[in-house]
């Protein structure tokens, strides 16, 4: 649909801040009132659709925010143990668990960009994931994948949706989290996550179609990190 609306604004209503089009309060595709914790994450939905030109399509992949936030409130407080289960799955076949055999410098850019988060993961959650060279699968601890499904249960319903789109999108879970934690920058994040991809970039040159992709798992990244960050509060516990 087009453009519809002529001004948009934010208010507080109960247990949040509404965003309103024309003094309406929007609402989500399940028909929800569109409300959301904060001010500053209300103010900028609502001007991602201030920025929608007139009498134009409406496109969400212009939306980012206004999408998690719709995510978060139709589908992950409906199906909440759904999301946390498909969130924590990744926990088992984590990207940076699995290094490559050579060359040697593509062992170490995955060693340098990976390990340290690993580490952490370690120290922060009492989570030591194992790591193989390859791609053959490996069977994680029992005890580290608990621990990580705990670090999710964690989380907000809001801040779920974009935890679950950040691990969905970098393939890893604990790049999630330590974007979640201001552990690392979205462009950190976004960095480990395309490790071998910006590799082969170097060596061999781009293509449209992945420079394509590549642009787009940045943009979902630093989506959920920004809404994280406005979200400001994103845990239970």
């Amino acid at each position: 649909m087009k453009r519809f609306y002529k001004e948009t604004a934010v208010e507080a209503g109960e247990g949040g801040w509404r965003v309103l089009l024309d003094g309406k309060p929007m609402r989500t595709p399940a028909k929800s009132v569109l409300s959301v914790p904060t001010r500053s994450l209300a103010e900028a939905i609502a001007c991602e659709w201030d920025g929608v030109p007139d009498k134009t399509e409406i496109n969400p992949g212009f939306l980012p925010l206004t999408r998690l936030a719709a995510t978060g409130l139709d589908r992950v407080a409906t199906r909440r143990e759904q999301v946390i289960a498909d969130t924590a799955k990744y926990a088992g076949s984590d990207l940076l668990c699995y290094r490559a055999t050579a060359p040697d410098s593509l062992v170490k850019l995955q060693h340098d960009a990976w390990q340290p988060l690993l580490d952490w993961a370690a120290e922060r959650y009492g989570a030591r994931l194992v790591v193989v060279e390859g791609i053959a699968y490996v069977d994680q601890p029992h005890e580290a994948k608990a621990r990580l499904r705990e670090a999710v249960e964690a989380y907000t319903d809001l801040a779920l949706s974009a935890l679950y789109n950040l691990t969905h999108t970098a393939g890893s879970l604990l790049i999630a989290l330590a974007v979640a934690e201001k552990r690392v920058s979205a462009e950190e994040a976004f960095s480990a996550a395309q490790v071998d991809e910006l590799y082969q970039v170097a060596r061999w040159g781009d293509d449209p179609l992945a420079l394509k992709h590549r642009e787009g798992v940045r943009k979902d990244i630093e989506a959920g990190a920004r809404f994280l960050a406005l979200l400001e509060k994103a845990r239970l516990r």
